[in-house]
């Protein structure tokens, strides 16, 4: 897994990390896992405009990427801005759960394991933004992460249904990350920026407040528990009244309906410690990351952000083989 940090405004950033991955002999567009077709292209134009009004940051990171790539923006742009959009992406498991003090979430990311040298640990120090860290396997975009302010949200993908222009949900989260201190804040953020992806959005923040959002093409639906020990969670399927589907989405889903169960059975217990948040995660209480590699995929990266603690930890692969270990948080407990 990568380990990259940038400072200095969003040209800065992108700039820094275009150049940065080609002194290492990395080409972007060799690792897209999906060809770059004329439907992409029009499409991330169609969404230029939502970017520049809602996250105009975003698209001058992106052009910094591209110029440090020596890669034509539009190019990039149809490579990046469609993702969640208009193909499956990467399978995912995500909760959040607060109770006796303690406020978390964690997340395993499943993905390609022929793309794992394309994930990346970011580390961004934005101009004028709040401080943040995730992971991520699109170099802009963040699929979890954590700010300076002690908010952390982890995405799950959602079976697309026809895109419309607006932000895809790496950007939505990069943006919550950069901008919102709170649950509240961005929950009321998301209110109003257009989406373009299907996805789910797990939200949580150190004062305990803890939230689930689903989005499936316009339909949209929160959960955002009232209770004093409470818990969200999340995998490839929506399961909300106002956003699950009128029957089970069909193609290959990685057992999310599996995963699901383990996590709705595992949750309403408890999770006192950071430790046990690894175990469910590691699979040790139910199926989570237990794949057979042979299928091509496999979980590449497991996140615990323990909000009350002001701790990070991270397995970089499978947490069933792969220890933890604790990051640098970028906020105070």
């Amino acid at each position: 897994m990568r380990h990259l940090a940038f400072a200095g405004s969003h040209y800065e950033m992108g700039l820094q990390q275009g150049a940065a991955l080609l002194e290492r002999g990395e080409r972007i567009l060799e690792q897209v896992p999906f060809p770059i077709t004329q439907e992409r292209l029009e499409f991330a134009q169609s969404c230029l405009p939502v970017y520049g009004r809602w996250f105009p940051g975003g698209l001058e990171e992106l052009r910094g990427l591209a110029e440090g790539q020596g890669l034509p923006f539009p190019l990039l742009a149809g490579a990046l801005l469609p993702m969640y959009c208009m193909v499956p992406q990467p399978r995912c498991s995500c909760f959040a759960v607060r109770g006796g003090g303690q406020s978390l979430l964690g997340r395993n990311s499943d993905f390609l394991t022929a793309l794992k040298g394309s994930n990346t640990h970011l580390v961004c120090r934005p101009a004028g933004g709040l401080t943040l860290l995730g992971n991520t396997t699109a170099f802009v975009e963040l699929e979890d992460g954590v700010n300076s302010a002690g908010l952390a949200a982890g995405l799950t993908s959602v079976l697309p249904e026809p895109p419309r222009p607006g932000l895809n949900a790496g950007m939505l989260l990069r943006l919550v990350l950069e901008t919102c201190g709170s649950v509240g804040e961005a929950l009321e953020l998301l209110e109003r920026v257009p989406t373009a992806s299907s996805h789910t959005l797990v939200l949580a923040d150190r004062r305990g407040d803890i939230a689930l959002v689903e989005q499936r093409g316009e339909r949209r639906a929160v959960r955002r528990p009232a209770e004093e020990t409470a818990w969200v969670c999340a995998v490839n399927r929506c399961h909300l009244p106002e956003t699950a589907p009128p029957a089970p989405d069909s193609g290959d889903d990685w057992q999310a309906e599996e995963r699901y169960r383990t996590l709705a059975r595992a949750l309403p217990a408890g999770l006192r410690t950071a430790a046990e948040a690894m175990d469910l995660l590691a699979g040790r209480r139910g199926f989570l990351c237990q794949y057979d590699r042979r299928g091509g995929h496999d979980t590449v990266w497991s996140a615990v952000y323990d909000l009350s603690a002001g701790e990070i930890w991270l397995a970089e692969g499978n947490p069933g083989r792969l220890p933890f270990r604790k990051l640098t948080a970028p906020f105070q407990s």
